[in-house]
């Protein structure tokens, strides 16, 4: 999937556990990864897009921004 600012590609795994789900987001370029959980219902999309963001804030709190 196309990634961040960086235009790096950003892979997603999903991981069923009961009645959640644990998704792990992963900047392909730099290997770094945030995780979320949700719960196993809600839509791809939107699991995605939660943690795309935390993406983000994780990659931009590494490279020193506030």
């Amino acid at each position: 999937m196309a990634g961040a600012s960086s235009g790096s590609e950003i892979y997603f795994e999903f991981l069923v556990q009961g009645a959640s789900v644990r998704v792990t987001a992963i900047h392909g370029a730099s290997g770094v990864e945030a995780v979320i959980l949700g719960p196993a219902n809600a839509p791809r999309a939107t699991l995605e897009a939660a943690a795309l963001r935390k993406l983000q804030y994780v990659l931009k709190r590494k490279r020193g921004e506030p």
